[in-house]
């Protein structure tokens, strides 16, 4: 093959020389090139390019993205120290490198999965923990926990649990805690203690993970998303609310005819009060008037002197004598004393008056 492509350049060069007539144009002159196979040269690039199929197949480099860790294994064995995130080359075949996720998953207990399934994302769902309450009732607690593997002893957990670490721990802890702290109530008193049993699941389940070796997982948060009761669980609590709405009914009714019997009971006393104050106002106002009258007449009294009165016997005798001269026939009755009133009668009045001065 070189020296069919040596004859062809060969051919093309005399071409030049036989058509330039000697004074015409002379293009350069190509390299001589030696395609020989078979010689020193030929062997670095089959070298070189074995280096590059083999770099393409064993890929001797891996990278670790942010949220990731890597296990490294030497001949299997798994380093104790994780790969952080970046670029990293490997010895192909003696070592391998794992990845795995180090951000926040999630699982989901709950009644509406029949089975155990993955969402993606990070999120798994399960179905619901049915525990038995302090009586035996079976209950069913729904629960949501965000966790994530612990990048510090991300190779000491994937060498002691394996690759499933989270089915062997995460699981049996949460369904362990939730079965014991559930287990210490009654079923109808569950809703009532909602918050007190939901922080503790949740420090439970912390003193459980942090107490493993080396702290396989760290819990984020464990939220207590639903409590479901038996049907006849369910019934009894309504039926006990209802009596109490109806007590606390009776007692509101009971308060309100309270009120309404204290208002107007205030309002006869304020009436009462009153009248009381009514009739002592009258009685004093009487009182007052008696004591001015009695002191007017020991007033009156105190002024009638001995001349007084005959000034005033004198003023009536006159007052007679005014009388007698109009009507002459009168008869005139005069009282002891000469000061007091007089009667007189007239006798020609077919009727009789009798006038009292």
């Amino acid at each position: 093959m070189a020296s069919d492509m040596n004859d062809y350049f060969n051919k093309k060069k005399n071409e030049n020389k036989s058509s330039g007539g000697g004074g015409g144009f002379k293009g350069p002159t190509p390299p001589k090139m030696d395609f020989n196979m078979g010689g020193p040269k030929a062997g670095l690039l089959y070298v070189i390019a074995a280096i590059f199929v083999l770099l393409f197949v064993a890929k001797p480099w891996v990278i670790i993205e942010e949220g990731e860790r890597g296990i490294l294994a030497n001949y299997g064995k798994y380093e104790e120290k994780s790969l952080l995130p970046g670029f990293h080359f490997l010895v192909p075949i003696v070592q391998k490198v794992y990845v795995v996720d180090t951000r926040v998953r999630i699982i989901n207990y709950a009644n509406r999965i029949e089975r155990s399934a993955s969402t993606g994302q990070g999120i798994i769902v399960k179905p619901a923990i049915t525990v038995l309450d302090k009586r035996g009732l079976p209950v069913s607690i729904e629960l949501t926990m965000q966790y994530r593997l612990n990048a510090q002893f991300a190779a000491q957990t994937i060498s002691n649990w394996g690759f499933s670490w989270e089915e062997k721990i995460i699981n049996p802890v949460a369904r362990d805690v939730v079965r014991n702290v559930v287990g210490k109530y009654e079923a109808e008193s569950l809703p009532i203690n909602r918050n007190t049993i939901a922080e503790q699941i949740e420090a439970g389940m912390r003193e459980s993970i942090q107490s493993l070796e080396n702290t396989p997982a760290v819990l984020q948060s464990v939220q207590l998303r639903e409590i479901v009761l038996p049907a006849k669980v369910k019934e009894q609590i309504e039926r006990v609310q209802l009596a109490k709405q109806q007590v606390e009914q009776a007692q509101q009714e009971v308060e309100r005819a309270k009120q309404d019997a204290f208002k107007r009971a205030e309002e006869a006393r304020g009436h009462a009060e009153a009248v009381k104050i009514a009739a002592k106002g009258k009685a004093e106002a009487i009182t007052i008037e008696a004591d001015a009258k009695a002191k007017a007449n020991k007033v009156i009294s105190a002024s009638l002197t001995t001349k007084l009165l005959e000034l005033e016997q004198i003023k009536v005798q006159g007052k007679f004598n005014d009388a007698l001269r109009v009507n002459k026939d009168a008869k005139i009755f005069l009282t002891p004393g000469g000061s007091t009133p007089n009667i007189w009668v007239d006798t020609k009045d077919a009727q009789k008056r009798v006038t009292s001065h």
